[in-house]
Parts: C-alpha cells; sequence; structure tokens
C-alpha cells in the first residue's frame, strides 16, 4: 500500500469509532507494523489533522475534520454502488431514482481510472421480485420522521382486522419484499411496526409528537434489545 493510501485510510479507520484505538488495532487493520502507524500519525498531526492520543493509551479523530467529497477507495465504491443498486430495487420510486442518481454522480466524479468499479462493477445486487406495494406516500413518511411529527393510520394487520391508529414514526426497515414502519402507537402506548402494504389509509398530520426525536429513537432501540415491535 502506497504511504498517501495508507495515511487515508489510518483516517477512514479512526473516523469510524467515537473510541480511542490503538496503534495495535490500526495496524492490525492495515496489514503494517505498529511502529509504521506511529510514523504515519505524527506526519497526520503534522499536517494540522486533529488527532487526539498517544502512543499506548489509543488515538481518537476529534469532531469537524472533514476530508475532500468523494475521495473513494476502490472497496468504497464497489460498497456505494452496491448498496445503491439495492436500493434502487427495493426502495420506493423516489428513493430508487436518488440511488441511480447516486451511481450516476460517482461515475462522473471519480478518477478516470476507478471509473470501472463503478460502470463494471464486481458485486451486484438483483432486483426484487414479487414485492408487495406500499400504501403509503413513502416520501413524506419519511420527511415525516425527519420532522417529528405524528401519522394517522388507518392500518389492516395480519389477522384482517383493521384500526385507527396515530403514531411517532421513527423508522422505516426495508426487507426483501416488504417495507415496515416503526413507531410509538399512541393506541398500544408502546412501539409498534406497520407493515407499508397494509396501510389501507394515512394522514400525514401538521402536528409533532410531544418527545424529542432522538430520545425516542434511543428508547426504540432499546426496546428492540427484548422484544421486536408488533403490528397488532
Amino acid at each position: 500500500m502506497r504511504r498517501a493510501d495508507r495515511l487515508f485510510q489510518i483516517i477512514q479507520v479512526l473516523r469510524r469509532t467515537r473510541k480511542p484505538l490503538t496503534a495495535d488495532a490500526i495496524a492490525a487493520e492495515l496489514e503494517t507494523s505498529k511502529r509504521t502507524i506511529y510514523r504515519d500519525i505524527a506526519t497526520l498531526i503534522g499536517q494540522r489533522v486533529p488527532i487526539r492520543g498517544e502512543a499506548g493509551m489509543g488515538y481518537i479523530l476529534e469532531k469537524g475534520f472533514d476530508l475532500p467529497p468523494l475521495m473513494l477507495t476502490p472497496d468504497e465504491i464497489e460498497a456505494a454502488v452496491l448498496g445503491a443498486q439495492w436500493v434502487s430495487g427495493h426502495a420506493d420510486a423516489v428513493l430508487a431514482r436518488a440511488a441511480e442518481d447516486l451511481i450516476a454522480k460517482i461515475a462522473d466524479t471519480v478518477p478516470e481510472r476507478l471509473r470501472p468499479f463503478v460502470l463494471e462493477p464486481a458485486s451486484g445486487a438483483r432486483p426484487t421480485w414479487n414485492r408487495e406495494p406500499d400504501r403509503i406516500d413513502m416520501a413524506r413518511t419519511r420527511a415525516h420522521i425527519h420532522e417529528g411529527k405524528k401519522i394517522a393510520l388507518h392500518y389492516r394487520d395480519e389477522h384482517g382486522r383493521t384500526t385507527e391508529r396515530t403514531v411517532w414514526p421513527i423508522a422505516v426497515g426495508y426487507h426483501e419484499a416488504v417495507r415496515l414502519l416503526a413507531a410509538w402507537c399512541e393506541l398500544r402506548n408502546d412501539f409498534r411496526s406497520f407493515r407499508t402494504d397494509r396501510v389501507i389509509s394515512a394522514d400525514h398530520l401538521d402536528e409533532k409528537y410531544p418527545e424529542r426525536r432522538d430520545i425516542l429513537r434511543a428508547r426504540w432501540r432499546q426496546s428492540l434489545v427484548w422484544e421486536p415491535p408488533k403490528d397488532t
């Protein structure tokens, strides 16, 4: 690996975690010596990269440091293209088009030597088949998730029972053939997940829910440790 590439990879490794990483851990991932890592980190610090720490204690990349846009490695390009292919075949129409645009933008901006990794990738994701259609506006739903606003659902569960729900949307989960809307359900006073193909109708309300979005998401993630959300 060229030294310039290794310096870039050290930044990438540090950027992945908020916990200090030792030179041993970095050296093991990059398959080089600890001494080389010490030397490279000294070089990065000399170039004003905000790395904090010391030998034996570990290193951390401080917040606020940005690499030039689209400074991508071949593996990162393959990962981005593979992910975009999956989204294009599994997500709603708006996200699918965004995924196709992303692939085109990467192809237009990476150096010529890296373009084959975009246009002729070694990995591929097949389009989905037998996918259940979304019966809720997914673009508006994602906007309500970001804005912390409520949604009123007319919903049919797996047993054919219909209910009226007002929910606080948290996230959309994309499975192979269906999508799940995770939310806090005012009717059940608990977290629930709703298949988007079982929604009969939805009213995207202007009313914001009372809890902070980050706190609600943290509570939802904690609930997943104990029991997956239900749609009943």
